[in-house]
């Protein structure tokens, strides 16, 4: 069965883990101090109105990004707060831990929060780079040109230096093995170790493509309103971060339907490049807990579905 056909599912790395998420579910499967694995699991709740927006084109990027960030943010703070720590100590865990509620609320908000104020500082940095080259590259044009050119600078330079840190390139190591998990799935092959290894660690759906098309649809979007004077130009970028979201999204969705087709294939080449930065191959343990987290996912879904067409016989 090719990738077309099957369900689409995505996931994120975390620490010492890997967190899939289906139609219905998110699970995350985290190795723990001592070895063992233990998964951390949050039904995907339904909204109406998010549902609604999410069929719009352009919207329902920005629709997703807040999803994202907000319930990626649940899942990085279960794998921060355990990874490190023996299970025989999770007493303290919950000797810390208020409402449920109150803490995935707290998370999902500071998770958003924090997107935000990432996208805002990588949007504006960039302006007044660019603007100290006026004097050379007085037109929009060059502007915009110069202005994109320090934004993917910054983005190549900012994950290449948190990438030498070694709990990030072992976040990394995970994120590969998610991708390979997804690459092997949709190959229709069996999920062990060695198939899942012998798949590739890039994928054209993954967020990091998001990320560098953000920046290449900026450069056209930019094109459109002027550079001067700054101030005016600083209020358009951050207008205009909605509308560069969303087309990039598209973008993102476009390459990934079109990745089969000769030629076609290479408009999403770049986000794979960049993927060459941001996932890096896992080891057998790592590719081990993303496969336990995409089969806990399986499970989950697959008891979904056979509930929810018993409500419909009834």
């Amino acid at each position: 069965m090719s990738h077309t056909q099957k369900p689409v599912y995505g996931g994120q790395a975390v620490v010492e883990g890997v967190m899939f998420g289906g139609k219905h579910h998110y699970v995350t499967a985290v190795r723990r101090k001592d070895h063992s694995v233990e998964y951390f699991h949050l039904p995907r709740k339904g909204n109406p109105y998010f549902s609604f927006l999410k069929k719009i084109p352009f919207i329902r990027g920005i629709i997703a990004i807040i999803e994202a960030s907000a319930n990626g943010s649940k899942h990085l703070n279960f794998s921060t707060e355990r990874f490190d720590l023996d299970p025989k100590e999770d007493a303290k865990i919950k000797e810390k831990e208020v409402s449920k509620f109150t803490m995935y609320l707290g998370v999902a908000v500071i998770g958003v929060i924090s997107f935000l104020f990432g996208k805002f500082a990588f949007t504006l940095i960039p302006v007044f780079l660019a603007e100290l080259t006026k004097p050379i590259f007085p037109s929009d044009v060059a502007q915009v040109l110069v202005e994109g050119l320090f934004k993917l600078l910054l983005l190549l330079s900012y994950i290449y230096f948190v990438s030498l840190t070694p709990l990030i390139k072992r976040v990394f190591q995970y994120h590969g093995a998610e991708h390979k998990v997804i690459n092997t799935f949709e190959a229709g092959v069996e999920l062990t170790i060695e198939n899942v290894q012998a798949h590739s660690r890039l994928h054209y759906r993954c967020g990091s493509s998001f990320i560098l098309f953000t920046v290449i649809v900026g450069v056209f979007v930019y094109l459109l309103v002027p550079t001067s004077p700054l101030w005016l130009r600083i209020v358009d970028r951050l207008l205009l971060i909605p509308v560069v979201l969303g087309i990039a999204f598209e973008v993102l969705q476009i390459t990934n339907k079109l990745r089969d087709i000769p030629v076609l294939k290479y408009l999403g080449l770049p986000g794979l490049w960049l993927q060459l930065l941001t996932t890096k191959e896992p080891n057998d343990d790592q590719v081990e807990v993303a496969i336990l987290s995409f089969n806990e996912l399986l499970r989950r879904e697959k008891e979904s579905e056979v509930s929810f067409e018993k409500e419909e016989i009834v």
